[in-house]
């Protein structure tokens, strides 16, 4: 079963739209909607914002629904000039920026007493998700790389080139990380898939209601074709 965590509130929606034989379970205060998805069996959910909110949903998915793998979607901003608003970034691995234990001799980063400093995504889901992508969503560009989250929104441009320089970031968000953490922990691949919604450079953009309509147009197409074929 594909368990698929959601940012929004509407994307949430518009996959439920997608889904069939639907039921609904409540835990920790989130709404588990578990069906068919593109003929598969799959169960959606938003977290809500955050690393602990995160980390509690891939768990619950984990322990309640048994998922063989954890797809989360959402927005992030960008750390690269490359990367444009609206474009995809799908997560190579990913660390926390906010967890910082160099007083005791771990790089910045890295969890102490955890084996790695980043949690890698799983490359079959990435390849399946870049292709997907191409196919359904050719007029977006899409790319792989790091993603760098913390319970923080940023925005100054002195931040996101330290988080650049620091960890190689490709975007930052604010669950990602928890997802991928909480799945690694339970031997669950993942994937973390983000539609850019600001530019490194801070360049002016689109207006955000025109982006985050695109957005989850996007995401709910890539999707739909990675159930179908997952």
């Amino acid at each position: 079963m594909l368990g698929i965590i959601g940012a929004m509130d509407e994307e949430v929606a518009k996959i439920k739209e997608q889904m069939s034989e639907v039921t609904v379970t409540e835990t920790a205060g989130m709404e588990f909607f578990r069906g068919k998805l593109g003929g598969k069996d799959a169960v959606v959910v938003r977290s809500g914002i955050g690393k602990v909110n995160a980390g509690m949903c891939t768990q619950i998915l984990a322990d309640k629904f048994g998922v063989s793998a954890v797809i989360n979607t959402g927005i992030a901003g960008s750390l690269r000039a490359e990367i444009n608003i609206g474009d995809i970034v799908l997560s190579t691995d990913a660390l926390q920026h906010d967890m910082d234990a160099t007083g005791f001799g771990y790089p910045a980063g890295q969890i102490p007493r955890v084996d790695t400093l980043s949690f890698k995504a799983d490359e079959k889901l990435a390849d399946l998700a870049e292709r997907c992508c191409r196919r359904v969503n050719p007029d977006i560009g899409v790319f792989r790389g790091r993603v760098v989250s913390g319970d923080q929104f940023i925005s100054s441009r002195e931040k996101k080139n330290q988080l650049t320089e620091m960890f190689g970031g490709y975007c930052t968000e604010m669950e990602g990380a928890a997802i991928a953490q909480a799945a690694y922990l339970n031997g669950i691949p993942f994937l973390v898939i983000r539609a850019i919604s600001d530019k490194a450079d801070d360049s002016a953009g689109m207006d955000y209601s025109i982006f985050e309509a695109k957005a989850i147009e996007h995401s709910v197409k890539l999707l739909l074709a990675m159930a179908e074929e997952y």
